[in-house]
């Protein structure tokens, strides 16, 4: 049974960090590339950043470059997402995802992990 399960998500002031874990299973993780999405109250999901199974960034959304970092580590079935100088824009439920086709990323991924909810507000 495929399973990706998120982590880390909670409330952050203005200016803070946090990072989100996603750990995978069911499939066999390296042969993934990977991603994570957003979706903020009464908006479209939206992708975030896209992780190519060797570690290759190849997709990261505008308004989170120099911000937000993806990683990965296969030994671990895990990604993460490090969040830097959160503002209240990037409140949202965050979803990882992970996708054979690499080229895919962010348009259409084959696993949805349920999500976690990052607030960010003083």
């Amino acid at each position: 049974q495929v399973q990706l399960v998120e982590s880390g998500g909670g409330l952050v002031q203005p200016g803070g960090s946090l990072r989100l874990s996603c750990e995978a299973s069911g499939f066999t993780f390296y042969y993934y590339a990977i991603g994570w999405f957003r979706q903020a109250p009464g908006k479209e999901r939206e992708g975030v950043s896209c992780l190519s199974r060797s570690g290759r960034t190849t997709y990261s959304l505008g308004s989170v470059k120099g911000r937000f970092t993806i990683s990965r580590d296969n030994a671990k079935s895990t990604m993460y997402l490090q969040m830097d100088s959160l503002t209240s824009e990037d409140t949202a439920v965050y979803y990882c995802a992970a996708v054979w086709n690499g080229q895919s990323c962010p348009d259409r991924m084959d696993y949805w992990g349920k999500g976690t909810l990052v607030t960010v507000s003083s």
